[in-house]
């Protein structure tokens, strides 16, 4: 009885043995045409004859082009089912949201009640609807703002935007611009400064970032504080967030007060030499980026036979009368060493 049970056990080990053998080989054969299919997917090339793949949207299929083996077939088409002819007929027919944007203080991530007091079948709505829609337009404001940082952060954006407006600064330069200010309310920077202030610093920051720099004087100008305060807050935030604000170029100035002066292309070019050849000669040291560019536009203007006057270069620049003349001379000295005798 003993031996036959012996027996039995030997003959289920030798069967389980086999079993799992016949289990490991399907594994592998199973693992070994998963790796295939993954390879023939990322392979860009024909299985059959190397060539290569093209697409074809209007089949769906990807199809080599070579032999014309179809390799992909049935592919999914993960752009819209409508098609439009022009900008306004795409908004209209997207179904949606504007992409996420650091200039609101919800990223944009939130919705909003439209003001168009209509049904969605463009039904004007009647006296009563339009109350309450009024009511709850008012209470969804409300919401959007969580706590007084967000509050904080809806009025310092608004700011921002209103700035970057007035001083023609670009999208990017608005973005930058409210990003140096979340890390400053992340910090804890904002007690005892103003919105504005600190806001007005983000927006100056982020202009000499982009290399697109604003003078002191327009900032303030758009700015509802001082520029005592101004500079005041600006010098702490950049030193608080270590910010790498490199020193303003007096060339990145050029192109700007040459286009308010109206004035050409050779006495913008010009002035780009006269600033690259006082830069050599050190004339830039100590001195303020914008007298200099203002001072080289003058120069410019004198050598290409332009008619422009150190009042109106002035007006432009907000830069006074007597800076521009002293740079001015400093300027054509300076040209005037670097030439060979």
């Amino acid at each position: 009885m003993t031996t036959k049970v012996t027996t039995y056990s030997g003959e289920a080990a030798e069967t389980n043995v086999e079993e799992r053998t016949r289990d490991r080989t399907r594994q592998s054969d199973s693992d070994e045409t998963e790796r295939i299919a993954e390879t023939s997917e990322t392979t860009e090339t024909c299985p059959e004859c190397g060539g290569s793949l093209v697409s074809d949207e209007a089949r769906g299929e990807r199809v080599c082009d070579e032999c014309g083996l179809v390799v992909d077939a049935d592919n999914i088409d993960r752009g819209p089912e409508w098609r439009a002819f022009d900008a306004g007929e795409k908004d209209e027919k997207s179904r949606v949201g504007a992409p996420t944007t650091t200039m609101m203080h919800d990223k944009g991530l939130s919705t909003n009640i439209g003001w168009a007091n209509r049904d969605a079948h463009g039904n004007t709505l009647d006296a009563s609807q339009r109350t309450r829609m009024s009511r709850l337009r008012t209470w969804d404001e409300r919401f959007r703002t969580r706590n007084h940082k967000e509050r904080n952060l809806k009025q310092a954006l608004g700011e921002i935007d209103r700035m970057g407006s007035a001083l023609g600064l670009g999208e990017s330069v608005r973005e930058t611009a409210s990003v140096i200010y979340r890390r400053a309310l992340d910090e804890d920077l904002l007690p005892g400064r103003s919105i504005e202030g600190v806001a007005s610093a983000s927006v100056y920051g982020a202009a000499r970032q982009a290399g697109t720099p604003r003078t002191i004087d327009e900032i303030v100008t758009v700015s509802r504080i001082d520029e005592t305060e101004f500079k005041r807050t600006y010098r702490y935030i950049v030193r608080e967030l270590g910010l790498e604000v490199a020193p303003a170029d007096p060339e990145s100035y050029v192109a700007r007060f040459a286009s308010d002066l109206d004035l050409t292309d050779e006495t913008e070019l010009r002035a780009r030499e006269l600033l690259r050849t006082g830069k050599e000669a050190g004339v830039h040291v100590g001195k303020s980026p914008v007298g200099l560019a203002a001072a080289a536009v003058y120069a410019a203007a004198q050598l290409t036979g332009e008619e422009v006057t150190q009042s109106e270069v002035s007006e432009v620049t907000d830069m006074s009368e007597v800076t521009i003349r002293n740079r001015y001379q400093e300027l054509l000295e300076a040209e005037a060493e670097s030439r060979p005798a």
